[in-house]
């Protein structure tokens, strides 16, 4: 794909050490993996690159905000995200990316693309459950937290508190040990 091409890193030429890349990342990077789970992105994603004889270590870091839907009120927001991801880099016989936190390489690569990862990142910071904040502070005036107010008050106006049968509280009593 030609979108991802600036995200390729040609190592060969690089002097052993460390070297940083910057990417700002947006929602056209998602549209490239057809994922439009978010309404807008605004992500740095920064990688620290430790090239050695042998080996290279990638030390992803993304932060920033990705506009979402509260599930609780549908209402839009900005959710902050961080995430950290280490990867290891070897060379082998053939191309192995079967462990999340070492990826072979073939002998005679010369690059390595890091969207994939850093799209993964980025993905797996966002929890399962988006919440607005002003809804977990209390402060949020919507129609659907109205709605679901005035239906949990009519739950617990409807839910009658069970009796019990009096006998049954007499054998309770013995079990528990309070009428001695």
């Amino acid at each position: 794909m030609k979108e991802l091409k600036k995200f390729d890193i040609p190592f060969i030429g690089l002097k052993e050490g460390s070297h940083t890349f910057e990417y700002q990342i947006d929602k056209e990077f998602f549209n490239i993996f057809k994922f439009d789970e978010y309404n807008k992105v605004n992500v740095n994603a920064s990688i620290n690159f430790v090239k050695k004889s042998n080996l290279m270590e990638l030390h992803f870091n993304t932060t920033g905000t990705v506009n979402v839907p509260c599930d609780v009120t549908n209402e839009d927001f900005d959710l902050d995200i961080n995430g950290n991801l280490p990867l290891i880099v070897k060379f082998g016989s053939v191309y192995n990316d079967d462990d999340e936190s070492i990826l072979i390489l073939p002998q005679e690569a010369y690059k390595v693309n890091v969207a994939q990862y850093i799209y993964e990142l980025i993905i797996l910071s966002v929890p399962t459950k988006k919440v607005h904040p002003q809804v977990l502070d209390g402060t949020m005036e919507s129609e659907a937290l109205k709605k679901l107010e005035e239906l949990r008050i009519k739950e617990e106006k409807t839910v009658e508190k069970e009796s019990t049968d009096p006998r049954w509280d007499k054998l309770k009593d013995l079990i528990t040990g309070k009428n001695t």
